[in-house]
């Protein structure tokens, strides 16, 4: 069995680029996977390997500039869930184009997954999922809104379309692991909502902690890793992927008759032309080649997180 580990944290990078190569390579020689991003705001990502591997990543990333104090979120994994290891330079290790948000200024008030029934039931608390559609479609907190996003970075323009929807409410906010809550509460904060919330650890951090028989989340967590989506426990759902387009997909999804494996699924069968399907055609039969000499393939056969 393999130790996952999601993490993120919000410090001052003075020069990203010079703590990537040393990280990559220590991560690759413990025969640790996952993607890692470093962005001059932090470090984010979600990472794979046995718990000697995972303990020596943890433990080079804590040395690093004001990392200290980061908490990580562990669950696991009976293969590995990711193809090879990467560790990329971005602008932001969490997209959302605010250059003034600034997470480490003033964020919401955290909430213990074991408060978090209570107040979500509160009549003034409006409760907002900030991940993106395709993740809310297979799992949410029962009455949480759907803002629709395609991506994070479209959340301010549907705050700013919607705010008055929320007029003299508390706001309550989640997401997979916290990160995007770090940013969103920061951002509503500063648009003058004066009690915002957001549930520490994340849906992950919810799931782990609070029984199923208790638990107001209602179907499967999606994950940016080979597993696709967790549910209480953290124990691995039944979603498969999407190669094409990268949506989770059911099994009810895969009984449809423009399902084609690692080519087209029913959620993405009208955004690609003949000649995308023909090279997702040529890449999935290569991947069937490699399985079939036992080799990992040219994408691992798994999802990578973004």
């Amino acid at each position: 069995m393999l130790t996952v580990a999601a993490l993120y944290h919000f410090t001052r990078f003075d020069d990203p680029a010079a703590l990537r190569a040393p990280l990559a390579r220590l991560a690759c020689s413990m025969g640790v996977r996952g993607t890692l991003l470093l962005a001059p705001e932090g470090i984010n990502g979600t990472i794979a390997g046995t718990r000697e591997g995972i303990d020596a990543v943890l433990g080079h990333i804590r040395a690093l500039p004001g990392c200290a104090g980061l908490e990580w979120k562990e669950s696991t994994a009976a293969g590995m869930p990711f193809g090879r290891m990467k560790v990329r330079l971005k602008r932001e290790i969490v997209t959302m184009g605010q250059p003034d948000v600034d997470p480490r200024a003033r964020a919401g008030h955290y909430v213990a997954p074991e408060d978090w029934n209570a107040l979500i039931r509160e009549p003034d608390v409006v409760v907002i999922d900030t991940r993106n559609d395709y993740e809310v479609g297979i799992g949410t907190f029962a009455g949480a809104i759907d803002p629709k996003t395609r991506s994070f970075r479209d959340f301010p323009a549907w705050w700013q379309e919607n705010a008055p929807r929320f007029h003299n409410k508390r706001v309550a906010m989640f997401c997979t692991g916290g990160i995007r809550c770090e940013k969103s509460t920061n951002y509503l904060l500063s648009q003058g909502v004066e009690e915002v919330f957001h549930l520490k650890g994340g849906i992950l951090n919810y799931l782990e902690h609070v029984p199923e028989d208790q638990s107001l989340w209602q179907g499967d967590c999606f994950v940016f890793d080979g597993r696709v989506s967790l549910r209480h426990g953290l124990k691995q759902g039944d979603y498969g992927l999407c190669h094409a387009c990268r949506r989770p997909i059911s099994a009810e999804d895969r009984l449809s008759p423009v399902f084609e494996d690692g080519v087209c699924c029913p959620h993405c069968v009208d955004e690609y032309t003949e000649a995308d399907r023909a090279r997702f055609r040529e890449r999935q039969h290569q991947i069937a080649l490699a399985h079939a000499r036992g080799e990992a393939g040219p994408f691992g056969g798994t999802p990578d997180a973004p």
